[in-house]
């Protein structure tokens, strides 16, 4: 098969198109045919040698939809043929096929297309985890989502749609602006805009301050979030690429929290619960990821770059 090696940390062209054996699937595992791969940020952390130690060579990616092609001895809740989305892959996403445990796929329904499911896991849970499990954002609470026009952005707009909450959503782009307003967010602003942020406050909260602030470049942002928060507010960190200073007395009069997370740390059970919803949430319709740009699979030098890039738009995928 087909398939993405890194053999040396690096910048992005240490990704390799490579011939390399298909997986046989174990006892409790699962092979998967994949028909597109999502690309995250942190898969270009972990590729630049930037997020830990990794073991060389490696296949990049964690989030894929396919098809079961074969199972190992034990699996009993999925079968050759099944739709679904991978949620983690013991060997990498970025190839024609991918082994993962049993536990790590979830029903793909059929009104969800291949490269839309490529753009479930880390979006999707991210979101709903900082929205519903970190900040237990509640119906009726307003809401500030940074950098809305990206995977994960998008997923909180529509996620804190479904649950009855108010929401703003910031673009840097005329184009990303657009998006968020057709994902349904009460508000818009450009991050790129003097004084948003204020403008954001008073016209989307009365002045009162947003209950939930979901921040992807808290390395920019957080001590102003802290500044935009109602009393009781909460920020959750998802997203940060270096340092910020903040006065932490900011918190205090707001008796604000500041929560940091990232959906590799959720617990078993949490897990549980997010797939059900989210499975729940694509049936229904409720939530629909946005593809924005799909590369072939040989591409991902090329992918790798665009995804951190400024001025986001959905989810970005590779297809083999």
């Amino acid at each position: 098969m087909k398939a993405i090696r890194v053999h040396q940390t690096g910048d992005p062209q240490v990704m390799k198109f490579e011939e390399v054996p298909t997986p046989e699937p174990g006892p409790g595992q699962v092979l998967v045919k994949v028909h597109a791969a999502g690309v995250n940020p942190v898969e270009t952390y972990i590729r630049s040698g930037n997020y830990g130690a990794v073991n060389l060579p490696y296949t990049p990616g964690t989030d894929a939809a396919g098809e079961v092609e074969k199972v190992g001895e034990g699996v009993t809740m999925v079968k050759r043929g099944d739709r679904v989305y991978t949620a983690g892959s013991l060997t990498g996403t970025y190839a024609e096929f991918t082994l993962c445990r049993e536990d790590q796929l979830h029903p793909l329904p059929d009104n969800v297309t291949f490269h839309q499911g490529a753009g479930v896991y880390i979006p999707y849970a991210t979101a709903y985890r900082a929205l519903m499990q970190k900040a237990c954002a509640r119906p009726g609470e307003n809401v500030l989502i940074h950098g809305a026009s990206g995977g994960v952005g998008i997923a909180a707009i529509q996620i804190a749609n479904s649950q009855g909450m108010k929401e703003a959503g910031t673009a840097g782009t005329e184009r990303g602006l657009k998006l968020v307003q057709e994902q349904g967010a009460n508000f818009v602003y450009n991050h790129k805009e003097e004084g948003y942020l204020q403008k954001a406050v008073e016209e989307a909260t009365g002045g009162k301050g947003f209950d939930v602030i979901i921040e992807m470049l808290a390395n920019v942002n957080l001590d102003r979030d802290l500044d935009a928060l109602a009393k009781g507010g909460r920020v959750v960190v998802i997203g940060s690429r270096g340092r910020i200073e903040i006065d932490p007395r900011k918190t205090m009069g707001k008796d604000a929290t500041i929560l940091g997370m990232t959906v590799m740390n959720t617990p078993e059970e949490d897990a549980k619960a997010i797939h059900a919803a989210l499975v729940a949430g694509l049936e229904e319709g409720s939530l629909n990821p946005v593809i924005g740009k799909a590369y072939p699979l040989q591409d991902a030098p090329e992918a790798h770059k665009v995804v951190m890039d400024s001025g986001s738009y959905g989810k970005i995928i590779l297809v083999p």
